[in-house]
C-alpha cells in the first residue's frame, strides 16, 4: 500500500496550504482532490466557494500578501465598502483593524487563485493529485500507520496523519468525525446540506457604471428577505464586475413578514424569486431609468464556472476542534468557518490549513485547535457577533443600522466603532451594547469541543 506521511482530503484553499506547509517542514504530503471543471480553468480544479474578494488585514489572518501573486490573479484593488439599506446607506473606508496591506482591500481571480496555491504546493515538494475522490478515511489509533484513505478507483493509501480539508459539504469530514463522537456529528456541524445559496453573475458595465463603482464593493442589505441575504457588486477587471447574492434556501415567501418593504420583492411573488431575477431586479432597481437592463450589462460568458454565471453552496455554521489526539485535523470551511454573513472564508480556510499542515509535517498535532483561534478566533467571533446581531432584522432596521453608523463612524473607524467605551444617542448606544452582549454571548466560539472527542 502507498504510504504518505500527511495525507490531506479536499484540493481547495485549505488543503493545498495545508499541503505547501507539510512539505516545507520535510514530511511527503499529499493532496486528494475529485475536481470540478469551470470554463475559466483549462483542466479540473477544486470548486469556487467565494465572492472572491480580501478586506486589508485578512491579508495578514491568510499570512499571503498579494505581491506573491502572480499578475493575473489580483484583479482590482478596493477603497471602500459600500451598504446600501432601501432607504439609508454608509460608506466604510476603512476596517478600523491595522494591517501590513496598505489598500481597503482586493478582488482576486478564484480559480487562478486556487490554482497558483496547487503550484505552490508542487513546488515545495507536495502530490496534488486532481480527479481523484475519497470514499472514506478510517483511522486505527493502535495502527501504524493510523489513517488509511480508501478511494473511488478501489486503491487505498496510508498515512501518519491526516488533514480534512473537503470544504463545507463536509463528505469525508463528517463520516471520519462521527466515529469519535458520542453524538450524531450533523447535530453540531450541520448536515451534509446546504443551509444557502450562491449566485453570482460576471458582468460588463456601463464606461459610468464602473467608473462609479471603481474601488468599492458595493452590499444591498434589507433588499431581500431571508437572515444574512444580500446582493452585491465586486468589481473586477476591464469594466467587469461580479454581481451577485447569498440568499438562505428553502424560505417561505409567504411567511416573511412585510414584504411590501424589500425593494426586490413583488406583490405577486408566490415563491422566493431566483437569483437570476432577483439580480436582473437589482439592476433594474439601481440602474433601469437610464439604461437598458440586461442589454446594456451584457454576461461576460468566458469567465466563472459556465457562460458567466457560478452557483454554490454555503453551509455556515461554528467551527469545531480536531480530534488532535487521533492525527486528525479539520481545516477551512470543513470545519465550519465558511460564513454566510461575509460569503466565504478563503482567508480563514488558508490559515487554519497552514497552521495544520505544518504541525502534521512536524510529526505533533496536539497543539493544532489552540494555534487556529490564536490565529483566526477573533475574526471568527466577529463574523458570529455580526450575524446574530442581524438575524431578525427587517428593511427598516438595516435603514436604522446605516443611519446610525454612519453617524458613528465617520468613515473612518471601522470595527473600531464597536470598541468605544461610549457612544451618544439612543440608537448608537443600542448598537453597541448589542454587538457586545452577543459576542459576549459567543465567546465560546465552536460548535465540538476537542473534551467531547472519544479515543
Amino acid at each position: 500500500m502507498e504510504h504518505v506521511d500527511v495525507a490531506v482530503v479536499g484540493g481547495g484553499p485549505a488543503g493545498a496550504s495545508a499541503a505547501h506547509a507539510a512539505a516545507e517542514a520535510g514530511a511527503s504530503a499529499a493532496v486528494f482532490e475529485k475536481g470540478v471543471p469551470r470554463a475559466d480553468r483549462e483542466g479540473l480544479g477544486p470548486d469556487s466557494t467565494d465572492a472572491a474578494g480580501i478586506l486589508d488585514y485578512w491579508v495578514d489572518i491568510m499570512d499571503i500578501h498579494p505581491d506573491e501573486f502572480p499578475d493575473d490573479v489580483l484583479l482590482s484593488e478596493l477603497d471602500r465598502a459600500a451598504f446600501v439599506g432601501p432607504n439609508e446607506s454608509c460608506v466604510l473606508r476603512s476596517t478600523g483593524i491595522g494591517s501590513s496591506y496598505d489598500a481597503f482591500g482586493y478582488t482576486f481571480h478564484r480559480a487562478k487563485f486556487d490554482d497558483w496555491l496547487r503550484e505552490r504546493a508542487e513546488a515545495a515538494g507536495a502530490d496534488y493529485r486532481v480527479g481523484v475522490s475519497v470514499k472514506d478515511a478510517e483511522t486505527d489509533l493502535r495502527g501504524d500507520p493510523r489513517h488509511t484513505l480508501r478511494l473511488a478507483s478501489g486503491d487505498a493509501v496510508s498515512a501518519d496523519f491526516l488533514i480534512l480539508a473537503d470544504g463545507p459539504q463536509r463528505t469525508v469530514t463528517n463520516r471520519v468525525l462521527d466515529r469519535f463522537l458520542p453524538f450524531p456529528v450533523t447535530d453540531h456541524l450541520g448536515t451534509t446540506a446546504a443551509n444557502h445559496i450562491a449566485y453570482q453573475e460576471h458582468r460588463r458595465l456601463p464606461a459610468e457604471i464602473a467608473e462609479d463603482l471603481r474601488g468599492a464593493i458595493t452590499f444591498w442589505w434589507g433588499h431581500i428577505p431571508g437572515h444574512t441575504a444580500y446582493p452585491w457588486i465586486f468589481p473586477n477587471d476591464d469594466d467587469v464586475a461580479r454581481i451577485g447574492l447569498t440568499m438562505p434556501i428553502g424560505l417561505d415567501v409567504d411567511a416573511v413578514p412585510d414584504r411590501g418593504a424589500y425593494p426586490l420583492l413583488r406583490p405577486d411573488d408566490e415563491t422566493v424569486p431566483g437569483g437570476s431575477e432577483y439580480l436582473r431586479r437589482l439592476l433594474e432597481h439601481e440602474y433601469g431609468d437610464e439604461y437598458d437592463v440586461p442589454g446594456d450589462f451584457p454576461l461576460v460568458e468566458d469567465r466563472g464556472k459556465s457562460t458567466g454565471t457560478e452557483t454554490y453552496p454555503i453551509s455556515s455554521t461554528r467551527p469545531v476542534d480536531s480530534p488532535v489526539e487521533a492525527g486528525i485535523a479539520v481545516a477551512g470551511g470543513a470545519m465550519g468557518t465558511t460564513s454566510a454573513f461575509h460569503e466565504g472564508g478563503d482567508h480563514v480556510a488558508v490559515r487554519t490549513g497552514a497552521i495544520a499542515g505544518e504541525l502534521a509535517g512536524t510529526g505533533d498535532l496536539s497543539g493544532y485547535n489552540a494555534a487556529w483561534k490564536e490565529a483566526t478566533g477573533d475574526e471568527i467571533l466577529r463574523n458570529v457577533t455580526m450575524a446574530d446581531m442581524v438575524r431578525d432584522y427587517r428593511p427598516d432596521d438595516w435603514d436604522r443600522i446605516f443611519r446610525t453608523a454612519r453617524e458613528m463612524l465617520a468613515e473612518t473607524e471601522g470595527y473600531g466603532m464597536f470598541e468605544r467605551k461610549f457612544a451618544a444617542g439612543w440608537d448608537a448606544m443600542k448598537l453597541l451594547l448589542s454587538y457586545r452582549w452577543n459576542k459576549r454571548r459567543n465567546r465560546d466560539l465552536v460548535n465540538i469541543h476537542e473534551s467531547d472527542y472519544v479515543y
